[in-house]
């Protein structure tokens, strides 16, 4: 999800709902990818109308995208109106600054992703000062689930092992193995992208679990899940992953999965979610990467093209 107005509740007129009562509504961009799509469901359930999807994932619609949307909330005067979600990410801290890292923690973005979304974070809290716009920034980090984008390292973990707990594939190749993240489940957060739009006063949030975990430990852990366990032989681009049960290589390793400027070590500190929103996560790492890994096993054994 680029990013998403949610929870405008319409002015009172003919366009009300029954008896005259406000509805809320929701105008959600990129309801067709893993946030947008838990957060529809989230707000159905509420009883909110959802308006459609603008599935872009360019720059331009990261950052500049960003603004335009503001632009039109005060264009059509409906800066007293509409409570607007950005959907920030913990990529805006990069090359951390320090650990774990907090809403006060500098942003040090690296990787064009990250930049545009860097814009698009301080325009958000430009527009909230200077036109005293409901407008909060979700800094999440990293929330996978099933429905998980395939170019993501956890997913094509997940869908990997999955294909060869089928006999479909017998290896796969990844990047930087130790690589570590703040991994939780997309559900959990996007109950937190309502919580904030709750809230008394527009205030940007770091949403995470607090936890890191290694690509490593994520290989490790899915291929668990199907009764195998993995044994790291080598080192560097010369790593594999070798079953321990049947001798055979499951996991290479190939540079070209690299980052140009890797983004080694992400933690978040939610301590402010948790006091001001009430919000926790729920999901624990380990049940997240069952869920996944077993999701994609029944997905590859019906479609194993998908």
């Amino acid at each position: 999800m680029a990013h998403a107005p949610a929870r405008c509740p319409s002015a009172r007129g003919s366009g009300d709902g029954e008896m005259g009562k406000p509805r809320n509504v929701a105008l959600i961009t990129g309801i067709t990818g893993q946030d947008g799509s838990y957060l529809a469901e989230f707000l159905l359930e509420k009883g909110y109308e959802i308006s459609f999807d603008l599935a872009e994932y360019t720059a331009d619609v990261d950052g500049v995208g960003t603004l335009r949307l503001l632009d039109a909330v005060k264009t059509c005067g409906l800066i007293n109106s509409v409570k607007f979600y950005q959907a920030s990410t913990s990529e805006l801290y990069g090359k951390v600054q320090e650990i774990p890292q907090k809403e006060t923690t500098p942003f040090y973005p690296r990787s064009p992703y990250g930049a545009a979304k860097l814009y698009a974070y301080w325009i958000v809290v430009n527009f909230r000062e200077a036109y005293n716009l409901f407008a909060v920034n979700g800094i999440l980090f990293n929330h996978e689930s099933p429905r998980r984008g395939a170019n993501f390292v956890t997913r094509k973990i997940s869908r990997s092992v999955a294909k060869i707990y089928l006999g479909q594939l017998e290896c796969f190749s990844l990047g930087n193995l130790d690589a570590k993240r703040d991994w939780g489940h997309a559900k959990d957060y996007v109950e937190a992208m309502w919580l904030m739009l709750q809230n008394d006063e527009p205030e940007d949030f770091v949403i995470a679990t607090g936890e890191v975990h290694s690509v490593r430990e994520f290989v490790e852990k899915s291929f668990l899940h199907i009764g195998k366990t993995i044994v790291w032989e080598g080192k560097n681009e010369n790593e594999v992953g070798r079953c321990k049960e049947t001798g055979k290589v499951h996991v290479t390793v190939d540079l070209k999965y690299y980052r140009p400027t890797e983004v080694d070590f992400l933690q978040g500190d939610c301590t402010k979610a948790k006091q001001k929103l009430n919000w926790k996560p729920r999901v624990a790492f380990d049940e997240l990467v069952r869920e996944m890994v077993h999701a994609d096993v029944e997905l590859m054994r019906t479609n194993p093209n998908a």
